[in-house]
C-alpha cells in the first residue's frame, strides 16, 4: 500500500478551499482513494464553506474568495 499527497480545491459558493489530503493506493480495483478522515473532513470544510464559516473552513486549509473579473 502506497500513500501520497495531493492538493483537493472545493468549491462551494463564492469561496474555494485548498486542502490537503492523503491518497491510500493499493492493488485493488479502487485505488486510489481517500481515507474516511480525509474524506470526512472534506465534508466539514465543504458545510462550512455553505454556511459563511470560513474560521471553520480555514482549520483545514486556504480558503480563496472568488470574484468576478470585468470582461471588456
Amino acid at each position: 500500500m502506497k500513500r501520497r499527497k495531493k492538493t483537493k480545491y472545493l468549491h462551494e459558493g463564492r469561496y474555494v478551499a485548498e486542502i490537503e489530503v492523503e491518497l491510500v493506493e493499493d492493488e485493488g480495483g479502487w485505488s486510489p482513494y481517500l481515507s474516511i478522515d480525509d474524506a470526512y473532513r472534506l465534508d466539514d470544510v465543504r458545510d462550512a464553506l455553505r454556511q459563511g464559516d470560513l474560521n471553520s473552513a480555514a482549520k483545514y486549509g486556504r480558503i480563496y474568495e472568488l470574484r468576478p473579473v470585468a470582461h471588456q
